[in-house]
Order: C-alpha cells, then sequence, then structure tokens
C-alpha cells in the first residue's frame, strides 16, 4: 500500500510564484489522452475518458458559462455536478429506444462514481505534471455505497436458466456453452468473448488468458471442470464445420461475438426462467461463481488467484453472502453448538 505523503509548507511560505499555463477544458482532456495513451492505456478506456468527461464539461458550459479554463474548476463546482446527477439527471437521456416515460430521474451511485474515479485519474495527471496548481478532487470524496446482498443467483435461479437455451439450435447451444464456463470458471466477460481455441489446452483442463484480454493485462489460467471441457470441444468442433476462425464464441454469421450481445442474451434467459428483481449480466455470474466457490470450501487466496484480482480487498466484494448463508453457516460452525453436540451426541 503506497501511503499517502502530506505537502510540507514552510512556516510563512509566500503563495507561490509559479506560472502554470491557461489550458482550456478540452485542451486539458486532449493534453491528458495523449499521456494516457504514451502510458499504456487500453483505447476503450481512453474512449471512456473522453466519453465522461464530455459529460461533465457539458453541464459545465450550462451551469457556469464562465468557466473555460481548466484551472476554473472548483471543488465545489464538482459537488454540485455530483448533487445533479444524484437527483436531478435523467436517466438514459435522450436513449432512441428508451421512452420518456420510461426514463427515471437520477444515476445510480455506482455511475456516479465511476464517473468520479475518471475526474481524479484526470486531474491527477494534470497535477503530476504541473499543468494545474490545485487539484479540486483532493477533497471531493466518493458516494458512500450500501452493499447489494442480492448481486448473486441462487441454485434455483441457475437450474431455471440452463433449461431456457435450445441446445438443438447453434445460438442455443452456444449460450448453454457458454453461461457453463462463466459458472464454472468466473471469467469476466470480455475474456469469454475474446476467447480462441488455442487458450484452451484440453490434456489439462487449463485456459490461458493472455495480458491482451485479462482486465488488470496480468496473463493467468484458469482450471475448468471436464464436463465443460467436453461442452467447449463440441462448440469448437461445430465451428470448424462452418466458420474459418479460432474464436470460440460466434454469431451465426461468424463474427465475433460482443460483451453487450451475451448480456443482451443472458437477460434474455433470466426473464424466460422467471428470475425476477434482479440484475443478470456476465458479471453477476462472476459474483455467483465468487460466492459458490468460498462455500463449497475453497480458500480466499487460490480464488483470488483464479478470479485475477489483483487486490484481495477487490475480492471480498464479490462473495456477499445473503441471509440464508449466514444461517447456516452459523448453525454449522457456531461454538455453542459444537459444544452442546459433543455433550450430546444423541439428543438435544
Amino acid at each position: 500500500m503506497v501511503l499517502k505523503r502530506k505537502k510540507k509548507k514552510q512556516v510563512g511560505e509566500l503563495a507561490s510564484t509559479k506560472q502554470y499555463p491557461k489550458l482550456p477544458l478540452e485542451e486539458a482532456l486532449n493534453i491528458v489522452i495523449a499521456g494516457k495513451k504514451a502510458e499504456g492505456l487500453r483505447e476503450r478506456t481512453l474512449q471512456d475518458y473522453v466519453k465522461t468527461w464530455g459529460y461533465f464539461s457539458e453541464w459545465i458550459n450550462k451551469n457556469y458559462a464562465e468557466v473555460e479554463l481548466i484551472n476554473q474548476v472548483t471543488s465545489e463546482m464538482i459537488r454540485n455536478y455530483v448533487n445533479y446527477l444524484k437527483y436531478d439527471a435523467v436517466r438514459y437521456d435522450g436513449h432512441k429506444y428508451i421512452s420518456t416515460e420510461n426514463q427515471r430521474i437520477g444515476l445510480a451511485d455506482t455511475t456516479i462514481n465511476i464517473r468520479l474515479r475518471v475526474y481524479r485519474a484526470l486531474f491527477n495527471y494534470l497535477e503530476r505534471e504541473e499543468l494545474i496548481e490545485v487539484n479540486p478532487m483532493d477533497k471531493v470524496r466518493l458516494l458512500k455505497q450500501d452493499i447489494d446482498l442480492t448481486n448473486c443467483l441462487t441454485d434455483s435461479d441457475v437450474r431455471s436458466i440452463l433449461q431456457q437455451p435450445n441446445q438443438r439450435d447453434y445460438v442455443g447451444y452456444r449460450d448453454f456453452v457458454a453461461i457453463n464456463l462463466l459458472l464454472d470458471s468466473g471469467i469476466r466477460i470480455n475474456e469469454l468473448v475474446s476467447l480462441y481455441s488455442r487458450d484452451i489446452d484440453f490434456s489439462t483442463r487449463f485456459i490461458t488468458l493472455g495480458s491482451k484480454q485479462s482486465k488488470n493485462r496480468k496473463p493467468r489460467i484458469v482450471p475448468i471442470s471436464s464436463y465443460v471441457m467436453k461442452l467447449l470441444l463440441q462448440l469448437i468442433t461445430e465451428n470448424q464445420k462452418h466458420f474459418k476462425t479460432e474464436r470460440v464464441f460466434l454469431s451465426t454469421y461468424g463474427e465475433p461475438l460482443t460483451a453487450n450481445h451475451f448480456n443482451k442474451r443472458l437477460k434474455y434467459y433470466a426473464d424466460k426462467g422467471g428470475v425476477e428483481k434482479k440484475k443478470v449480466t456476465a458479471h453477476v455470474y462472476r459474483h455467483t461463481w465468487a460466492k459458490n466457490m468460498i462455500l463449497n470450501g475453497c480458500d480466499a487466496f487460490t480464488l483470488q488467484k483464479m478470479g485475477g484480482w489483483s487486490d484481495i480487498r477487490t475480492m471480498r466484494r464479490y462473495i456477499q453472502m445473503d441471509v440464508s448463508d449466514l444461517r447456516s453457516r452459523h448453525d454449522e460452525f457456531s461454538p455453542i453448538n459444537t459444544i452442546r453436540n459433543r455433550r450430546n451426541p444423541g439428543g438435544n
């Protein structure tokens, strides 16, 4: 853990005489993007930076017309923007497929925190490069979020979902294999859709994910069960009959399956299977995998290695237990129950 060092100030020190450049908002963004690109950030991350900054700069232009330079942005402005997002912003504003009456007011805390992390990264870069004197994000904190204990699928949910894909159909069988792989390995959605047959070792039952596929750019190997291995082998065999590509998960026309499209398929099967009041995405499947691995006896460090988390604190968010889990675990491991059972092995 890197500890933050306090910035020292000399007693009686005068205000800084250093001259900082007068950067327009757009130019400041371009400098950050160029710098981050040189640091090796992925193109998708850079695109997210541009889009997220665009939301903020558009709001600034509407509400603080006098602000033209990056060093004019203050912590108070950012806090006002957060309040706007939380209480006044229209979700999916301008979406061509979502009608006005179905649009809710106020963005989710998770969405707001994602934006704040982007702004922090942008301003931190400008401060590090000595392009701004004061970092307005230093005094802005992320929103506190309640832990969602319903972000996993139950065994009943999973059984119902697995009955929905039509395995006689190519798309149905492809989806059935993908769902089983998610539940068996816990791989991320982008790792799944970018999987090639050469990444799978059928003799050892390991999937090798290279640095380009992994979210944190750290290569790792992921074990899979013999059952899922057979499903993958059958899908790859079917692909080879019709397509000239090593990609495993394809559309009916042989094109690469996209993460967005597959998440829609997961939602479709959940709705069809009667799984209600739950957000069903590949990320929820990853939560489900991690939680069940722990409940079935996997130790935390092995799980961290398989899941590809660089920080065990991040992994802990994936394995929240609901009330029924807490009850069963308490009954199983309670010291008083253990002591009483030893004293009365045959009775109450």
